[in-house]
């Protein structure tokens, strides 16, 4: 029986389950028609597809609002799809592509590159560039900070902020302009070691966080 290529899931609920390419076309998106269904709401309906072709498979973005990228970088044209491969779906769904006579596990994770910064939750310290944050965030603005590194550039919702940074009743009625006004304190406090944007305003759904490999 030939070999067929699978998708595997990297984070969240649905992390290590297993979807087969069986078919020429495998669609991705919130449609219930889709092969593999993401109810994400920055997921588009048919947000992209992985084609059969001779000897090899493709991704193909569908016009998608927020976009599909590979290990990266986002999908303009077809792109050739290699094992291991990591898709991600609207920054908001990470997964990877197993091709056929793949020589990784299907538990395969590939090994995390250095970030301009880091975090230490037992310390509740923060690195940019070797440098330690000092004084130390507030608990607030470190919740807030290991929730989007948590994320690794996916979009956490207000939603999402709000239980994480003020949980149980500590949340009840905190209003945008004071999770804006959080967002902003973090921003100037990792300004003190480097003013790159590591925090970004994704409009209409949250936040997402830009954090660089190290070169």
């Amino acid at each position: 029986m030939e070999e067929q290529p699978v998708i595997l899931m990297r984070e969240g609920e649905l992390a290590g389950q297993q979807w087969v390419i069986a078919n020429d076309v495998f669609l991705i998106g919130r449609g219930a028609d889709c092969d593999l269904v993401l109810p994400e709401r920055q997921v588009s309906r048919h947000h992209a597809k992985i084609l059969r072709r001779p000897g090899y498979f493709e991704l193909q973005d569908l016009g998608s609002k927020n976009g599909t990228h590979l290990n990266g970088q986002q999908v303009s044209d077809n792109v050739r799809l290699q094992d291991g491969d990591e898709i991600q779906i609207a920054l908001a769904v990470k997964i990877v592509f197993i091709g056929t006579g793949a020589t990784m596990p299907l538990t395969f994770e590939p090994p995390k590159p250095e970030r301009v910064l880091e975090i230490d939750e037992a310390e509740r310290s923060v690195t940019i560039k070797g440098q330690r944050l000092d004084p130390p965030l507030s608990l607030a603005q470190f919740r807030l900070l290991q929730l989007l590194y948590d994320a690794d550039g996916a979009v956490s919702s207000r939603d999402a902020i709000v239980d994480v940074v003020w949980p149980g009743t500590e949340g009840l009625g905190v209003s945008e302009q004071a999770i804006d006004a959080l967002v902003r304190r973090l921003r100037d406090r990792l300004a003190e070691l480097d003013d790159y944007n590591f925090v970004v305003t994704v409009r209409g759904h949250g936040f997402r966080m830009d954090n660089p490999v190290t070169v």
